[in-house]
């Protein structure tokens, strides 16, 4: 596959970032073959994400979304900026905003979200580690899904299971999630290459 045919991504982050920072570390590594990570949306700063980016050379883009009078509005300016660099897949890590309507149109079926739970356990919420933990779940993990117009559903494409040891804490099980994060966002990536190699 050349440089031309490689699959053009985009990620969207409002946090500071971790499993964004780490996926582009690890591209600038040499871990995506069939990929280029063209652009991150960021909000906030300090960013880890914006770090590794730049670090990267890969082009970085703020836009906030207080300075947009609607989530619409925000979400159309983010739209432009993908279409006008040919963008063909978007991945959500650590974006806390519901993808619109406009957004699932431009982009049906490419728009990638990763949550800390197992489907479909603990969706719908930010807090589904803590919730794992409060409920005394033996078992939790990742899944990275397709997003839909349902909140936390649509096309499961990877799960990684993380098992939490007797008398665990947020502060000690946030390092596996953290881990796995990482190698189940190459993962995903990997999987959608080998979905394009097959067309």
């Amino acid at each position: 596959m050349s440089t031309d045919q490689k699959l053009k991504w985009a990620i969207l982050v409002t946090g500071w970032g971790r499993n964004a920072k780490d996926t582009i570390e690890a591209y600038a590594k040499g871990s995506l073959k069939n990929s280029d990570i063209r652009l991150l949306i960021y909000q906030t700063e300090p960013s880890g994400a914006l770090d590794a980016a730049r670090e990267a050379g890969i082009e970085a883009l703020q836009i906030i979304r207080k300075d947009f009078g609607s989530p619409e509005e925000y979400q159309q300016e983010i739209i432009k900026e993908l279409k006008d660099r040919d963008i063909d897949y978007i991945l959500l890590l650590s974006y806390k905003y519901i993808v619109r309507a406009d957004m699932l149109a431009a982009f049906p079926d490419r728009i990638i979200n990763i949550h800390p739970s197992l489907f479909p356990s603990f969706l719908a919420t930010t807090t589904a580690i803590q919730e794992a933990l409060e409920y005394g779940v033996k078992i939790s993990g990742i899944t990275t899904h397709i997003i839909d117009d349902k909140i936390d559903e649509g096309t499961i494409l990877c799960q990684e299971p993380i098992r939490f040891d007797e008398g665990e804490t947020f502060e000690s099980v946030y390092p596996k999630f953290a881990k796995t994060g990482g190698k189940i966002i190459l993962d995903t990536i990997s999987l959608i290459e080998k979905k394009h190699n097959k067309t």
